[in-house]
């Protein structure tokens, strides 16, 4: 997970191989119009759905929410909700 002042963006990452399994952004073509003039915590929520929906269609059910030392609250928060209720697990 990463967050710039603008922008949300998630990966789902397999340590062992080194390969990225599924992303998803706010700047994606998709996401871009279903965020537009939504608050930014509603914004992570919506990439957090992609990426569990996304994680979940490759097999992986399972992850390690890594934060990216960002304290858990706001959008970071907001993220891991939307990623839950897509059903992936922390």
């Amino acid at each position: 997970m990463y967050r710039s002042l603008t922008h949300i963006y998630a990966q789902v990452i397999d340590d062992d191989r080194g390969h990225t399994i599924a992303a998803a952004s706010d700047v994606e073509a998709g996401a871009r119009g279903e965020a537009k003039g939504k608050q930014k915590s509603d914004v992570a929520k919506l990439v957090g759905e992609l990426i569990g929906k996304r994680a979940k269609e490759q097999g992986v059910s399972t992850v390690v929410f890594d934060r990216g030392g960002y304290q858990f609250h706001g959008r970071v928060k907001a993220l891991a909700t939307g990623a839950r209720e897509a059903g992936l697990k922390f």
